[in-house]
């Protein structure tokens, strides 16, 4: 019974996975892999920075997801006179009442869509950390429970650099996925032109999931088997990471824990109950590459955190009995 309950749930999740995809492809042509992405942050209980040149659509991307879930959105531009309690919320005096009552910030949302976040500053950054982290907001000593499902999507221009605040690599380990939108391909970018210039998109986009069903599924994915050997393998990375000659900071527990949740989200969108060396693999490279510091000689030699963790992919074994 038990079983066949995993089952259907598993039916379930790949129904509404493909109804999510289905409608943010629709806005995001020729994007698949990336709206795959999107969706298995969703579904691991993450949090997502998007980090490209301006125009590809980021922020787009970060619409799409909210109005594809029937929940509540709330959307930061983040500009270097944002305060911190402009995205946690505030406690103002109630004159009738003669007490204080908290006014919740933009941050008490199911969707919270970060636009150029290295724009504030590292104060007004650093408020999210509790909220991405614990899935909670402490205000003058009183903590304040968020909504779930909770996702953060943050976008950020790694080109124009004048009056940003670069993220700290505490702020970019809270993310479990980093990914690139890229230019789309000319036969997409020619259908996006003649769509998007007669109509908005978005208008048009409807939800095809619900909250609710969202914060089950994620529940649903938690329950997925990790073997002791796909767990070692994991930890198996982590190490060879903090011991590596191309990095001066390597993989920090917390994100072995989100390549973990991960994989497990990506087995669930395959259809399959257990996890697999392959989900922790497909995934290493967003999980992993945004939270390494690279080491003096690999920058001059002009090497990428993608590149070194690939690299580790190569060199590190998969361990017996894993698949």
């Amino acid at each position: 019974m038990g079983e066949d309950r995993v089952v259907n749930e598993l039916e379930e999740l790949q129904e509404v996975a493909h109804r999510v995809e289905a409608a943010m492809s629709s806005v995001i042509a020729g994007k698949d892999d990336v709206v795959r992405t999107v969706v298995t942050v969703l579904l691991a209980q993450g949090h997502l920075l998007v980090e490209d040149v301006p125009g590809v659509g980021k922020t787009m991307l970060a619409k799409a997801l909210g109005r594809s879930i029937d929940c509540s959105v709330q959307r930061i531009q983040f500009t270097p006179d944002l305060l911190p309690s402009d995205v946690t919320g505030v406690s103002v005096f109630n004159q009738d009442a003669r007490t204080f009552e908290f006014r919740p910030g933009a941050v008490f949302a199911n969707v919270v869509v970060g636009d150029e976040i290295n724009r504030a500053s590292p104060k007004t950054q650093s408020a999210l950390l509790e909220a991405m982290a614990e899935g909670q907001v402490t205000v003058d000593a009183t903590t304040y429970r968020l909504e779930e499902p909770f996702m953060v999507m943050a976008t950020q221009n790694p080109i124009e650099m004048e009056g940003t605040y670069p993220l700290p690599e505490a702020q970019r380990d809270r993310f479990m996925a980093r990914i690139e939108m890229g230019y789309p391909a000319p036969a997409a970018e020619l259908d996006m032109i003649g769509a998007h210039s007669r109509t908005d998109p978005l208008a048009t986009l409807r939800p095809v999931t619900d909250a609710l069903t969202v914060a089950r599924l994620v529940a649903a994915v938690r329950t997925l088997y990790a073997s002791p050997a796909v767990l070692q393998y994991v930890v198996d990375l982590a190490t060879a990471s903090r011991r590596h000659p191309r990095l001066r900071l390597g993989i920090s527990p917390r994100a072995a824990l989100h390549l973990v949740r991960a994989a497990r989200a990506h087995a669930a969108l395959d259809g399959r109950t257990h996890v697999l060396p392959d989900d922790v693999q497909v995934l290493a490279v967003p999980v992993l590459a945004h939270r390494v510091i690279l080491s003096n000689d690999a920058q001059l030699a002009r090497e990428t955190p993608e590149q070194v963790v690939a690299g580790l992919l190569a060199e590190v074994p998969v361990p017996v009995g894993a698949r």
